[in-house]
């Protein structure tokens, strides 16, 4: 099932899950009897590096076999998306990414070299919101006094982990909407970007929590916004729709991807999405995502892959219209 996910696919997905365990497993064989390596498209010590770890740990516990991290970061997620792409479908070699990986990636990377239809997602991982931070600099504690203080200034300029981002086209949404002209600053991944709002250089970043809250603890910025649901860790700050701001880009939910190479057996896909689902359910997995703020476990196959189809477009589309020149 490649990830061209019509209805039928769908459906037939409903009925695969139907199967009792057992009778997948006896499937997939003897999967897993060798290590297993996961790609994640991003730096050592990031949110994306952080899940594949947590979530590889449980995997070895409960299957016995190791489980490899490699980081192969660059071109937006491209490069280890290529691996993967290229590797035999058998299970044993995972990618855990963004969605933009799929999705974005066809608009913002020249000569993208596959598709969609070369995957199969397994499971998507919430990454939790990403708060709109702005600098100690900067008066504001709303996100209307924030339009108001970038109406007024000269310049603006918010932080990013990257252009294409969920940060950068949020950005654009703001502009979108409210009609200002902030500039988005990208930077490769979110240590530099939050130092700098640290040190204000810029007026402010859209990132994870956990790269946001030494900024936050340290009263060296303020959370002025969040997307989609208020935050377990910044329960007082209101999203950006409670707050007058609805482009339906705030309303999409951030994730993390794991997917295989199309013709991987769909008891081994099945098998692999059962294990991250229960990962999720694990005690120790809650306590690292409840770090990030995060109270969302991981999605069946099923809600993955109609999440993917319902929300991807709309991020597409931003995409198309943001940066229309940037496939360079």
């Amino acid at each position: 099932m490649a990830m061209a996910w019509s209805r039928r696919l769908l459906l037939s997905g409903a009925l695969c899950s139907l199967a009792s365990p057992k009778v997948l497993y006896a499937i997939a064989g003897a999967w897993p009897d060798r290590p297993i390596k996961i790609i994640v498209g991003f730096p050592a010590g990031g949110q994306a590096d952080v899940y594949a770890r947590m979530y590889a740990e449980f995997i070895a516990l409960e299957t016995g076999v190791p489980v490899v991290i490699e980081n192969k970061a660059g071109a937006l997620g491209s490069i280890a998306a290529t691996e993967v792409k290229l590797a035999r479908p058998d299970g044993y070699t995972l990618l855990f990414s963004t969605s933009g990986a799929f999705s974005v990636n066809r608009v913002l990377v020249k000569d993208l070299s596959y598709a969609e239809s070369d995957f199969e997602l397994v499971a998507a991982m919430p990454t939790g919101g990403l708060p709109l931070v702005v600098s100690k600099g900067v008066a504001a504690k709303e996100l209307s006094e924030f339009v108001k203080f970038a109406r007024a200034a000269d310049r603006v300029t918010l932080g990013t982990f990257g252009v294409g981002s969920p940060a950068h086209l949020m950005i654009l949404a703001m502009n979108e909407q409210f009609n200002l002209s902030i500039e988005p600053a990208h930077y490769r991944g979110e240590g530099p970007m939050w130092n700098d709002v640290a040190s204000q250089n810029i007026d402010g970043g859209i990132g994870s929590i956990l790269g946001a809250r030494p900024v936050l603890e340290a009263g060296k910025g303020t959370a002025v916004a969040v997307p989609r649901k208020r935050l377990i860790s910044l329960p007082e700050v209101k999203t950006f729709a409670e707050q007058g701001a609805d482009a339906p880009l705030f309303e999409l939910m951030t994730y993390f991807c794991c997917a295989v190479p199309t013709g991987t057996p769909t008891a081994v896909v099945e098998r692999l999405s059962d294990l991250i689902v229960r990962a999720g359910a694990s005690a120790k997995v809650r306590t690292v995502l409840a770090t990030f703020g995060i109270d969302e476990g991981p999605m069946s196959i099923e809600a993955t892959r109609e999440l993917y189809a319902r929300e991807s477009p709309v991020w597409v589309d931003l995409a198309q219209r943001a940066v229309p020149s940037r496939k360079n």
